[in-house]
């Protein structure tokens, strides 16, 4: 696994949002070496965190506030592999329990998934949800992106 650093520009090139993910393993038999993603905006300012939950069958995650304080759980599929059908993260309530949105590889079609590396992913989630933990799901779904269905990403 490689560690990435992105940046997220507005329509005058200037950098909004930053995402750093540092280099970790790719084992559930690491428990100390999970994966976690760091989201920044504006530059510096950190406003939010993606930590991976230990798990051995489904991928689970938490996203974290400015303070590390879990505000909302991501739990994905068993098997992420897409197989005519799309594959579907819950975005649930901090207590794991109530889904309120979702992160969602959307089915392209034979042909597009076959043949081409470009892929549609959706992400939900409530309206009144504040605009910091908006971009921290977007982390979230360039963090699930790398891990499950990227070959040559970034």
């Amino acid at each position: 696994m490689r560690p990435f650093d992105l940046q997220i520009l507005d329509n005058f090139q200037r950098e909004v949002i930053h995402l750093y993910r540092p280099l970790r393993c790719d084992s559930c038999c690491c428990p100390c070496c999970l994966q976690s993603l760091e989201v920044t905006a504006p530059p510096g300012t950190i406003i939010g965190y993606v930590t991976q939950e230990w798990s051995i069958c489904y991928p689970k995650y938490r996203i974290e506030n400015a303070a590390k304080e879990c505000v909302l759980r991501i739990e994905g599929p068993c098997c992420t592999f897409s197989i005519c059908g799309d594959v579907e993260f819950k975005v649930l309530a901090k207590d794991g329990q109530t889904i309120v949105g979702r992160i969602t590889k959307q089915w392209s079609g034979f042909a597009k998934e076959a043949f081409t590396d470009a892929d549609n992913f959706g992400i939900n989630f409530p309206m009144d949800l504040d605009v910091n933990i908006k971009a921290v799901l977007l982390g979230a779904c360039f963090l699930i992106v790398s891990l499950y269905f990227c070959i040559t990403c970034f």
